[in-house]
């Protein structure tokens, strides 16, 4: 009977401490370059959900109901216009990197029009850190021509 507790135990054990490593796995996969979470500065595959932006961000910047739905809309429509940008292979790469520039800038302005001006702060804040995460990852100019712009 012991014995039978003990191996119950030690399994129950072994399945919690790998519950993580399983979590972690079952991040969307994809073709698209691996970006950081600034949230965990772990990394995941492709951009992030519009919705786990907006939680994010909540989370952070104290988001109201209104404001969450407006936000997550700014980034479902962002996220749809870079894929768009990704299919079209018209454009050379360094066209297409600066239209997504665009795009990621274009939302941020958005969302930082919909915060009122303690969110706004904050929000400056955390753009600043990322600003310096990508001054950090490439000195020697600022950027590589072959990454995607950063996500939130």
């Amino acid at each position: 009977m012991f014995k039978q507790h003990l191996l119950v135990f030690v399994t129950a054990g072994a399945i919690s401490m790998a519950a993580p490593f399983a979590v972690a796995q079952d991040s969307p996969s994809s073709n698209q370059q691996a970006q950081p979470s600034q949230e965990r500065g772990a990394w995941h595959h492709g951009p992030q959900d519009p919705a786990q932006r907006t939680q994010e961000l909540t989370k952070k910047l104290n988001l109201t109901s209104d404001q969450q739905t407006k936000v997550q809309d700014i980034f479902q429509s962002a996220r749809s216009q870079m894929e768009g940008l990704r299919q079209d292979s018209s454009l050379s790469q360094q066209d297409r990197r600066a239209k997504m520039m665009d795009i990621h800038k274009s939302a941020d302005s958005q969302v930082r029009a919909l915060l009122d001006s303690n969110q706004q702060k904050k929000w400056d804040e955390m753009q600043a850190k990322r600003e310096q995460r990508m001054h950090d990852q490439h000195p020697e100019g600022g950027s590589d021509q072959t990454a995607p712009p950063p996500q939130q």
